[in-house]
């Protein structure tokens, strides 16, 4: 229904200059002839070029008025045909703003009516008796002038307050916009900060003893052991600074996230983003961490967006990290399938005996299958053979 009431809406709009014109023309036309009014005695080429001139005044009068206003003195004085006045003091009410232009326009009105009874004097007969007596000539100013201007202003006041009415209501929803951005703004900041306060001050605290005890353990299972939390410690960190990075860009935050934890453990200010090559990385360190992984890759292997690669190496972390916390003891294949507008990722483990693993949010996978179709994939995950299988389909288009 609104569709349709829009798309009425927008063919009257496009036709409204030329059903106006031929109103006003045809309007004065007729009027000269005397079905509509006085007819004048006048050749009927003159009556027909006031006639059309009338049409295109009234068809360009939102490009220019005073135009209609000549041809509507013209029509009147010529030829005493009302479908022009009529026409031009509605325009009139309708598009002047302002005292002094209605003021002018009444002014030019009233020379015209003047003249107007002046003509109708000098040629008697049916005008002078329709334009010319005292009567007649009070109600013809009323329905040339008074009766369409008050109309026009009336349609225009209408139109001004409901222009006024939305351009408030635009306003208002921008105001409010701009207040939900500032308080989510405020709300990622506030996240930021806790986050870089709490976990980096604990996960660098870790990195801190986890360094300490390699340095002085003498138990080489120790040491390794160390070298492995230092290591993931680490790299928590710098995962937590691409996190703090995103929350701080999005809330329009301008300063740095601070670097105190970070770098008294060791780690730089600025780290590159993990992508497709550090996938290798994930397989030693969950292999290291005791985990059964092999990696296999199909296909030719070619370069990616930094956005895919990093989707592509969130998805096999968080897969990973499941199979640690629910699977530890099963056998785990991650492959990666290079295909010609993408790329497959398969991360599948067997069954497990370990009973029940670590707890969890339940969280991973939601926002990971949001990631993934944000980049226009699809995320697979579920039970598969008495193990679990994650799968994704990650397009790839050329950068530009």
């Amino acid at each position: 229904m609104t569709s349709s009431l829009a798309g009425l809406r927008r063919t009257v709009e496009r036709y409204r200059p030329l059903g106006l014109a031929v109103l006003v023309g045809g309007g004065v036309w007729y009027s000269a002839a005397g079905a509509l009014g006085v007819r004048s005695p006048l050749p009927g080429v003159l009556v027909l070029a006031v006639a059309v001139t009338a049409g295109w005044a009234a068809a360009t009068v939102h490009r220019r008025r005073w135009p209609l206003f000549v041809a509507a003195a013209a029509a009147w004085l010529l030829l005493a045909a009302w479908p022009a006045p009529v026409a031009a003091s509605w325009q009139a009410g309708l598009r002047l703003r302002g005292r002094r232009r209605l003021g002018g326009f009444l002014a030019g009105a009233a020379l015209v009516l003047a003249l107007g009874v002046l003509i109708g004097r000098a040629v008697g007969g049916e005008r002078g008796l329709t334009t010319a007596t005292p009567g007649n000539a009070i109600a013809m100013a009323a329905w040339l002038v008074v009766f369409p201007l008050v109309v026009g202003l009336w349609i225009g006041a209408r139109r001004d307050t409901l222009a006024a009415l939305r351009d408030r209501a635009a306003r208002l929803e921008r105001e409010q916009e701009a207040r939900a951005e500032r308080a989510r703004a405020e709300e990622r900041a506030r996240i930021a900060r806790e986050m870089h306060d709490v976990v980096a001050h604990r996960v660098s605290l870790m990195v801190v003893h986890a360094g300490a005890l390699e340095v002085t353990a003498a138990d080489p299972a120790t040491v390794e052991a160390a070298a492995l939390i230092r290591s993931t410690g680490r790299q928590a960190l710098t995962d937590l600074r691409e996190v703090l990075g995103v929350l701080r860009q999005a809330g329009g935050a301008a300063e740095p996230a601070p670097a105190g934890p970070a770098a008294a453990a060791g780690l730089p200010d600025t780290a590159p983003l993990p992508g497709l090559g550090a996938v290798d990385d994930l397989v030693g360190e969950s292999r290291a961490a005791g985990l059964r992984v092999q990696r296999q890759d199909e296909g030719t292997p070619a370069a990616v967006p930094a956005t895919v690669g990093r989707t592509v190496y969130r998805v096999v972390q968080e897969a990973l990290t499941n199979v640690r916390k629910h699977a530890a003891d099963a056998e785990v294949t991650v492959r990666l399938r290079h295909l010609t507008g993408g790329i497959e990722v398969t991360v599948r483990n067997g069954p497990s005996t370990a009973g029940a693993g670590l707890p969890g949010a339940g969280l991973g996978l939601v926002g990971l299958r949001e990631r993934v179709e944000l980049l226009g994939g699809r995320l697979e995950a579920g039970p598969r053979d008495g193990g679990f299988l994650v799968r994704a389909l990650i397009p790839v288009e050329e950068e530009r």
